[in-house]
Formats: structure tokens, sequence, C-alpha cells
């Protein structure tokens, strides 16, 4: 998994502005946002009580990270009720395929970049 697998579903520019550039920081909010979406997963379900609260979390966080489609998803899930939650589950899927593939090219670029 390399950076030429980003579908675009999320605007690591975008996210690289907001963090100016602190890779730390860009690292820690993606790791949170992996690890929180593992919660938010098993709440995606209409039968959950907790569906609606999920959606709402997952639109603030992925527009916080520049997932802005997934975002979208999720304002429209709101919106329409529990039939938009498939459109949320698979752009989440895509937001963290994303985020795992960019990661990956981050932890690589890591190992080439010399060290004083």
């Amino acid at each position: 998994m390399a950076r030429r697998d980003l579908t675009g579903a999320v605007n690591f520019r975008y996210l690289e502005d907001f963090a100016r550039g602190d890779d730390a920081m860009i690292d820690e909010v993606l790791a949170l946002f992996r690890e929180q979406a593992a919660m938010w997963s098993g709440m995606l379900d209409p039968a959950s009580e907790g569906w609606r609260d999920a959606v709402h979390t997952i639109k603030g966080a992925a527009r916080g990270v520049g997932a802005f489609d997934l975002g979208d998803v999720c304002a429209a899930a709101e919106d329409s009720g529990a039939v938009g939650l498939d459109a949320v589950r698979d752009a989440l899927d895509l937001a963290l395929a994303d985020i795992a593939a960019y990661a990956h090219e981050r932890a690589i670029q890591s190992l080439r970049t010399p060290r004083s």
C-alpha cells in the first residue's frame, strides 16, 4: 500500500496545512481517527440506538481530517435516516483505506529520510 493507492477520499493537503506540517500531530490525529472508527463502525446499524450519534460524530471527525466526502455522506444520512448507513460505511471504508495508504507512505519516507 502506497500513496499511489489513494482514492482521494481524504484531502491530506488540508490536514497537513491545518497541522502546519507538524508530523507528530498529523500522525496522532490520524491514529485517533482510525481507533475511533473501529468503535463507530459497530454503531452504524439501524438497530443500534446510537447510530445517529455515531454518524454525527463521524461527520465532524471526518471533516477535521479532510475526509469531506465522508462528512457529506454523514450529513445526508442524518437527514435521510438509517437508509443512508450503507453509504456511510462505504465512505468510512474508503477514508480508512486512504489513511492507511498515506500512513504507510509516511512511514516509508521516514525510513528514507537521513537523521542528523
